[in-house]
């Protein structure tokens, strides 16, 4: 079982503004399996050191550096905390705070230290749609599942959830075959079953209000057509899982649902490259990051892929977007692609995480502007 928080979109945009004489980013492999968790805590231990490394090579602030060092220490034996993790964990500290989040996804250990955090690799885990709800429909009965990475699944309970077709349309079957006005035979049952659908939108629509997370319709026909063409939710997924699911548990609708999720993944990076090929023949992309940079402090990206893993240390001006490329990491520098991820992230950019091979030319980010600049 997976242990996870991951920050939202807001959250994320809050790390980005963060700034402190002292910021580090730490990013380690961990295991679910308590038993095997001792190499994660070795790992965070060793990172810390070179983090404290960085700080005194310019000089920090003991004082403040050994309250740096307490809260990672304090984090390591926290016995509580390490009897619950996922597949990796991101703690950024500054002097003043400490926050951990349990990611899902597999991330090469690292530690970057500067006056900002490094957030790239978390990019990742708020990109992938991890999260999302299945909505189990059938004349029987209606459920709503949330699914959430590999935890396990749950039903979401609704007041107002009709409980089945009938009872929603005030029958004691919608299969009653003996006329009453056009309320009979198989095109009645489709006027019962659109009514009974419109009560189950209606029903899912105060829980779902606001979000973005993918519903995946489990249902047959002529259900699943008839409630695609009342459901008010925009976020709802084209395919679905077309088997009857009146007697399928959460767990094995979530792990049908992990196809459907991966697919919708690959679909945004499809989506994305051909937009990429698209705006390129109007001078509206760029994979070069002094360019990207330019780019992202003036607003002008309106998509951008970054791949998570590369960091290449430097600095971008705050008011002209020129980058300076350094030749080393230090705690004078931060990544640069980081850097244009956050920018671009506040100035209402849709940002991914992925990997290099999902990135067109396989460069270390491709960008989709507003305009040509």
């Amino acid at each position: 079982m997976l242990h996870v928080d991951i920050p939202t979109r807001e959250d994320f945009k809050t790390l980005v503004r963060t700034r402190s004489d002292a910021c580090v980013s730490i990013y380690l492999p961990t295991t679910p399996q308590t038993q095997h968790v001792n190499a994660a805590r070795t790992e965070l231990g060793n990172l810390s050191a070179e983090a404290v490394r960085q700080l005194e090579a310019i000089g920090f602030d003991k004082r403040r550096l050994a309250v740096v060092a307490e809260q990672i220490d304090d984090l390591m034996d926290d016995d509580s905390f390490w009897a619950f993790q996922a597949h990796a964990l991101a703690v950024l500290v500054t002097p003043d705070v400490i926050r951990t989040y349990r990611l899902p996804n597999q991330l090469h250990a690292m530690v970057q230290v500067s006056d900002r955090f490094h957030l790239k690799p978390l990019l990742r885990a708020i990109t992938f749609p991890h999260h999302a709800f299945v909505l189990a429909l059938a004349e029987g009965s209606a459920r709503l599942v949330e699914i959430f990475a590999e935890l396990p699944a749950a039903e979401v309970h609704i007041r107002d959830m009709p409980k089945d077709a009938a009872s929603a349309t005030g029958r004691a079957s919608i299969n009653d075959r003996s006329p009453s006005g056009r309320i009979h035979g198989a095109e009645g049952q489709k006027v019962l079953l659109k009514q009974y659908a419109r009560q189950v939108d209606a029903a899912i629509r105060p829980v779902l209000a606001g979000r973005n997370e993918p519903l995946i319709l489990a249902a047959t026909d002529p259900l699943a057509s008839i409630f695609r063409a009342v459901c008010t939710y925009p976020e709802l997924a084209a395919n679905g899982i077309s088997t009857s699911p009146g007697e399928l548990t959460p767990a094995q609708l979530a792990a049908s649902a992990r196809s459907i999720l991966d697919d919708l993944y690959q679909g945004e990076i499809g989506t994305f490259r051909e937009l990429f090929e698209q705006r390129s023949g109007q001078g509206r992309t760029t994979t070069d990051i002094a360019d990207a940079a330019r780019a992202a402090t003036f607003g002008a990206i309106d998509t951008l892929l970054v791949d998570i893993d590369e960091v290449i240390p430097g600095t971008i001006d705050e008011d002209s977007g020129k980058v300076t490329f350094a030749d080393g990491e230090s705690a004078s520098t931060y990544g640069v692609i980081d850097e244009i991820a956050g920018r671009a992230l506040v100035a209402g950019a849709k940002v991914m995480g992925v990997r290099a091979a999902d990135i067109p030319g396989g460069k270390s980010l491709a960008a989709v502007l507003r305009y040509a600049v």
